[in-house]
């Protein structure tokens, strides 16, 4: 039926058609959302605006907001860098009533950021020397920072040869230390400083008993070459 052949009744029932299909999937797109919420679904969005605080990404053609504080891992300075972009993003609030989403990047990439922690400490031996910074200091030792992702704990007794009571005495927070992995557990590394030493001394020990002494006649003869030589 043509606009112009159409009654006020006809007109009113198609308006009321459209917009109930349109009530129908406004509906079921809030029910994907809520079961994405659900499953933990790991959605691919593209940032569409940036607003107050953080920016505008659309699941199913709801407006989604993802706080600055959920962009990333750290602080973000500029939100402009990620306009435009693809980000991977869960649902982590939903509000239909109050027409709110809210989705999430932090928690994906945390778990990325854990991943490739284990990777990196599942490749390193016990008995590997490394260099890292001293990161904080606690009653019960030195937390040590190796690179971006991994660090280690330098026990009290593991510090030095000397009994100390505290970290404090012998270190400060951003000192340079040479660390030896001496345990790894539950992706965890155990170092130490004390084993270094305790390495070093054990090499100069072996050292000292590989040392070749002179046999007898060859010392008797540097002697008689000695006393040759002497003008009495």
């Amino acid at each position: 039926m043509s606009e112009e052949n159409m009654s006020m009744d006809d007109f009113s029932q198609a308006v009321d058609a459209s917009f109930n299909t349109f009530k129908d999937e406004d509906q079921m797109a809030w029910e994907k959302v809520k079961q994405y919420r659900e499953e933990k679904t790991v959605l691919t969005v593209t940032v569409d605006g940036i607003v107050n605080k953080g920016v505008v990404s659309y699941v199913e053609g709801i407006r989604g907001f993802i706080p600055a504080s959920r962009l990333a891992l750290g602080h973000v300075a500029d939100l402009n860098e990620y306009l435009g972009k693809e980000i991977q993003v869960q649902v982590f609030d939903v509000d239909e009533e109050k027409n709110r989403l809210m989705l999430s990047a932090r928690e994906l990439l945390r778990a990325k950021a854990e991943e490739e922690k284990k990777a990196k400490i599942a490749a390193v031996a016990v008995g590997t020397v490394m260099d890292g910074v001293v990161e904080s200091l606690q009653p019960y030792g030195a937390f040590v920072k190796l690179d971006d992702s991994m660090t280690g704990l330098v026990h009290v007794s593991q510090i030095s040869h000397t009994r100390i009571k505290d970290p404090s005495v012998v270190l400060k927070v951003g000192d340079e230390v040479k660390v030896k992995v001496i345990a790894i557990k539950d992706g965890k590394l155990s170092l130490s400083i004390k084993a270094l030493a305790e390495d070093k001394a054990a090499a100069e020990e072996e050292e000292i008993r590989n040392i070749k002494l002179p046999k007898s006649e060859e010392l008797t003869t540097n002697l008689g070459e000695l006393f040759k030589n002497l003008k009495l």
